[in-house]
């Protein structure tokens, strides 16, 4: 049987509500998901667009209407499970309601995530979810010109752009310094990675830093890898640390892959862990709590902090209320490292 004739057109949302036997309006709510509908109707119209060949146009759909069903979220790496923690928990809340995430890596460069920025925007997404607080002056203004919703994750910004959900890192890093001193360990070091683009590692650092200062302490050797944090840095970072100060009894990483990377190498050079040097991580990975010896750490609520991003921009496009600053708080395992 010869195959029918192209057309330039292509075909329509016409095509697929008169195949499916449905109002056009029907057809467009049950391809978009949205509003009440027998599944076997919904059903009907997806069957019938498959046969026709029918995709929907989503730029001309944000284009008619006041935005789109993308949410567009912008993180720094995914090759550290804290992101896709919080990627899990945003797409479980929103899927359920027809919202779909498109996600970009910004690599801890600001200028990357102002062009992430800029093209998530022309998209008019339902809502933009932002790493962090620490952005370019021109985010916050193409934000505020576009007035689309925007919701800064895993901190908690003196002046947020629209709504904040997270953190104190702050807080974790005096958490740190605190459980430190109070088990007896005087002479402490750290291990970071590359705190110039990791802005939020900084902040832990520097609260640290201070609090052993007010306790009549001070950080007696530290090492800054200039790379990503990875296990790897953690374990040249402890072995560039030792030969600097082979005396520290404690190390304060500024995550756990550091802390886990630190790890390794005590045990490479038969160093006992805590009995002879002690170890503190930050995040709660749970590879961190299936070591021999779980790592002592501070517990970052990452999935919770997607879900409720999650939860909030489907609230916000509902015309309901969200507060402007959440503060999920972090948690100290004592573990058996420190």
């Amino acid at each position: 049987m010869p195959r029918p004739p192209r057309t330039s057109r292509g075909p329509t949302l016409i095509d697929v509500a008169r195949l499916a036997g449905v109002s056009v309006i029907t057809a467009s709510r049950a391809l978009r998901d949205q509003g009440p509908m027998a599944a076997t109707t919904r059903d009907k119209v997806r069957h019938a667009a498959l046969q026709v060949g029918y995709r929907r146009d989503a730029i001309a759909a944000s284009l008619v209407s006041a935005s789109s069903q993308l949410i567009g979220v912008i993180v720094p790496s995914l090759a550290n499970i804290v992101f896709v923690d919080v990627l899990a928990g945003i797409n479980a809340a929103v899927s359920p309601h027809g919202y779909r995430t498109i996600i970009g890596v910004s690599d801890y460069d600001l200028h990357e995530e102002r062009r992430l920025t800029e093209a998530f925007l022309a998209w008019r997404p339902a809502a933009l979810v932002l790493t962090g607080g620490d952005h370019l002056a021109e985010v916050r203004r193409e934000v505020a010109m576009t007035g689309r919703r925007c919701i800064e994750i895993m901190d908690l910004p003196e002046r947020p752009i629209d709504l904040a959900i997270g953190f104190s890192h702050e807080q974790a890093g005096v958490l740190s310094a605190d459980h430190l001193v109070a088990r007896g360990y005087r002479r402490i070091g750290y291990v970071g990675h590359d705190l110039l683009r990791d802005t939020r590692a900084a902040k832990r650092f520097r609260a640290f830093r201070d609090r052993l200062h007010r306790l009549g302490l001070g950080v007696e050797a530290q090492v800054f890898q200039g790379s990503p944090s990875s296990v790897a840095a953690g374990c040249a970072g402890l072995e560039k640390l030792l030969q600097q100060q082979a005396g520290l009894d404690a190390v304060y990483f500024s995550n756990d892959d550091m802390a886990i990377g630190g790890l390794f190498h005590a045990q490479a050079v038969g160093m006992a862990v805590p009995e002879r040097l002690a170890v503190i991580g930050f995040n709660g990975l749970d590879i961190g709590q299936q070591m021999p010896r779980p790592l002592t750490t501070v517990r970052t609520p990452r999935g919770a902090i997607g879900l409720r991003a999650g939860h909030a921009v489907v609230d916000l496009s509902n015309g309901g209320a969200v507060p402007d600053v959440v503060d999920l708080g972090v948690e100290l395992l004592a573990g058996g490292t420190a």
